[in-house]
Protein backbone atom coordinates (compact mmCIF):
# COMPACT_ATOMS: atom_id res chain seq x y z
CA UNK A 1 0.00 0.00 0.00
CA UNK A 2 1.64 3.30 -1.16
CA UNK A 3 1.76 5.93 1.64
CA UNK A 4 0.77 8.65 -0.56
CA UNK A 5 -2.61 10.92 1.00
CA UNK A 6 -5.40 10.77 -1.26
CA UNK A 7 -8.03 13.34 -1.48
CA UNK A 8 -11.81 12.65 0.49
CA UNK A 9 -13.57 10.25 -1.27
CA UNK A 10 -10.52 7.88 -3.03
CA UNK A 11 -9.86 4.54 -1.98
CA UNK A 12 -6.66 3.30 -2.65
CA UNK A 13 -7.75 0.11 -3.86
CA UNK A 14 -10.15 1.46 -6.29
CA UNK A 15 -8.03 4.09 -7.65
CA UNK A 16 -7.77 4.07 -11.42
CA UNK A 17 -5.63 6.19 -13.28
CA UNK A 18 -6.84 7.26 -17.03
CA UNK A 19 -5.32 8.98 -19.97
CA UNK A 20 -7.48 10.75 -22.87
CA UNK A 21 -6.11 12.40 -25.63
CA UNK A 22 -8.56 15.48 -26.47
CA UNK A 23 -9.70 17.07 -30.17
CA UNK A 24 -7.88 20.71 -29.98
CA UNK A 25 -10.47 23.06 -28.17
CA UNK A 26 -10.25 26.66 -26.77
CA UNK A 27 -7.90 27.26 -23.79
CA UNK A 28 -10.66 29.33 -21.61
CA UNK A 29 -13.20 26.09 -22.54
CA UNK A 30 -9.77 23.39 -21.13
CA UNK A 31 -9.47 25.63 -18.18
CA UNK A 32 -13.36 25.29 -17.37
CA UNK A 33 -13.38 21.22 -17.55
CA UNK A 34 -10.26 21.05 -15.56
CA UNK A 35 -11.75 23.23 -12.98
CA UNK A 36 -14.96 21.59 -13.03
CA UNK A 37 -13.73 18.24 -13.01
CA UNK A 38 -11.40 18.91 -9.73
CA UNK A 39 -14.48 19.64 -7.89
CA UNK A 40 -16.01 16.08 -8.40
CA UNK A 41 -15.99 14.13 -5.33
CA UNK A 42 -13.98 10.77 -5.79
CA UNK A 43 -11.39 12.60 -8.01
CA UNK A 44 -7.70 12.27 -6.64
CA UNK A 45 -5.63 14.17 -9.60
CA UNK A 46 -6.29 15.91 -12.82
CA UNK A 47 -4.08 17.57 -15.56
CA UNK A 48 -3.65 18.12 -18.74
CA UNK A 49 -0.96 18.22 -21.43
CA UNK A 50 -0.77 20.73 -23.95
CA UNK A 51 1.62 19.28 -26.20
CA UNK A 52 0.51 16.01 -26.34
CA UNK A 53 -3.45 17.14 -25.83
CA UNK A 54 -3.82 14.22 -22.76
CA UNK A 55 -6.34 14.74 -20.12
CA UNK A 56 -4.48 12.52 -17.35
CA UNK A 57 -7.16 11.38 -14.51
CA UNK A 58 -6.62 9.81 -11.29
CA UNK A 59 -9.95 8.83 -9.75
CA UNK A 60 -11.72 6.34 -7.56
CA UNK A 61 -13.91 4.41 -10.18
CA UNK A 62 -16.47 3.25 -7.06
CA UNK A 63 -17.44 6.77 -6.88
CA UNK A 64 -17.55 8.16 -10.47
CA UNK A 65 -16.59 7.05 -13.99
CA UNK A 66 -15.21 7.74 -17.33
CA UNK A 67 -19.28 8.57 -18.68
CA UNK A 68 -19.29 11.67 -15.88
CA UNK A 69 -15.89 13.09 -16.27
CA UNK A 70 -17.17 12.87 -20.48
CA UNK A 71 -20.36 14.54 -19.72
CA UNK A 72 -18.41 18.17 -18.29
CA UNK A 73 -16.54 17.59 -21.03
CA UNK A 74 -19.38 18.22 -23.74
CA UNK A 75 -20.72 20.31 -21.49
CA UNK A 76 -17.96 22.99 -22.00
CA UNK A 77 -17.85 21.74 -26.02
CA UNK A 78 -14.21 19.43 -25.55
CA UNK A 79 -14.63 16.22 -27.30
CA UNK A 80 -12.53 13.36 -27.12
CA UNK A 81 -10.62 12.27 -29.95
CA UNK A 82 -12.17 10.46 -32.85
CA UNK A 83 -8.73 7.97 -33.56
CA UNK A 84 -9.32 4.26 -33.03
CA UNK A 85 -6.83 4.25 -30.12
CA UNK A 86 -8.69 6.85 -28.36
CA UNK A 87 -12.07 5.12 -28.77
CA UNK A 88 -10.73 1.61 -28.15
CA UNK A 89 -8.48 2.80 -24.75
CA UNK A 90 -12.49 4.69 -23.89
CA UNK A 91 -14.58 1.67 -24.18
CA UNK A 92 -12.04 -0.20 -22.33
CA UNK A 93 -11.80 2.26 -19.12
CA UNK A 94 -15.71 2.11 -19.28
CA UNK A 95 -15.57 -1.75 -19.06
CA UNK A 96 -13.21 -1.35 -15.85
CA UNK A 97 -15.06 1.41 -14.48
CA UNK A 98 -18.35 -0.61 -14.47
CA UNK A 99 -16.45 -3.45 -12.83
CA UNK A 100 -14.59 -1.85 -9.99
CA UNK A 101 -17.79 -0.26 -9.30
CA UNK A 102 -19.77 -3.56 -9.36
CA UNK A 103 -17.33 -5.04 -7.18
CA UNK A 104 -17.07 -2.19 -4.37
CA UNK A 105 -20.64 -3.30 -3.58
CA UNK A 106 -20.65 -6.99 -3.88
CA UNK A 107 -20.70 -9.32 -0.83
CA UNK A 108 -18.31 -12.02 -0.94
CA UNK A 109 -19.41 -15.80 -0.75
CA UNK A 110 -18.25 -18.92 0.62
CA UNK A 111 -15.15 -19.25 1.76
CA UNK A 112 -14.53 -15.46 1.58
CA UNK A 113 -17.09 -14.41 4.04
CA UNK A 114 -17.34 -14.70 7.71
CA UNK A 115 -18.91 -17.75 8.55
CA UNK A 116 -21.87 -18.17 10.67
CA UNK A 117 -21.75 -18.50 14.40
CA UNK A 118 -21.79 -21.68 15.37
CA UNK A 119 -23.43 -23.20 18.93
CA UNK A 120 -20.56 -23.62 21.33
CA UNK A 121 -20.48 -27.42 23.06
CA UNK A 122 -20.21 -26.59 27.26
CA UNK A 123 -19.03 -29.69 28.89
Amino acid sequence: MSKKEHRLGVSEINLVVRHLKLEPADQNNLQAVVAEVDQLYGLDAISFDEKSHVLNLAYDASRICLNGIEDVLKKHGVEVSHDWWTHFKEGYYKFIDENVKDNANHEPWSCHSTPPPTPSNKK
